[in-house]
């Protein structure tokens, strides 16, 4: 597993909301256009359908569990993605762990890993902005 992490002096609660609401990821993740079949507003654990990329593209996905407010944890091709909210002293803690089988997650650990350690970034850096509230 590799985990990408990244501190935020934004709200958990605003977080949870970026992360967890396929509705609002393209303002942190601007290659995702929402989903659909994979919860409204939130995930829901057990639902199948698919990540909107590009504005186009459906990548396929299923939602293995939620635990509101503080996780969520998807399958999307090889990967196993789990997204976490964690309170900080200044805020939050915004985190995505990846894994996949054998050699496969030191691939994607090393071609996809640095755009996940971006989007991290880019969610704490959203979830802190006034104008995102």
């Amino acid at each position: 597993m590799r985990t990408y992490a990244a501190e935020t002096a934004g709200s958990p609660e605003r977080a949870w909301d970026l992360m967890a609401r396929p509705a609002l990821w393209s303002r942190w993740a601007p290659h995702l256009r929402g989903a659909w079949g994979l919860g409204d507003p939130e995930v829901e654990e057990g639902a199948r359908g698919a990540a909107r990329l590009l504005g186009a593209v459906p990548v396929p996905a299923r939602i293995l569990a939620v635990e509101p407010g503080r996780s969520w944890t998807w399958r999307v091709g090889p990967m196993t993605l789990v997204h976490r909210v964690h309170p900080s002293r200044g805020g939050a803690i915004v985190a995505v762990d990846l894994s996949a089988p054998g050699p496969v997650e030191a691939f994607l650990a090393a071609t996809y890993g640095p755009v996940v350690q971006m989007l991290v970034n880019n969610l704490a850096r959203v979830s802190a902005s006034p104008a995102a509230r």
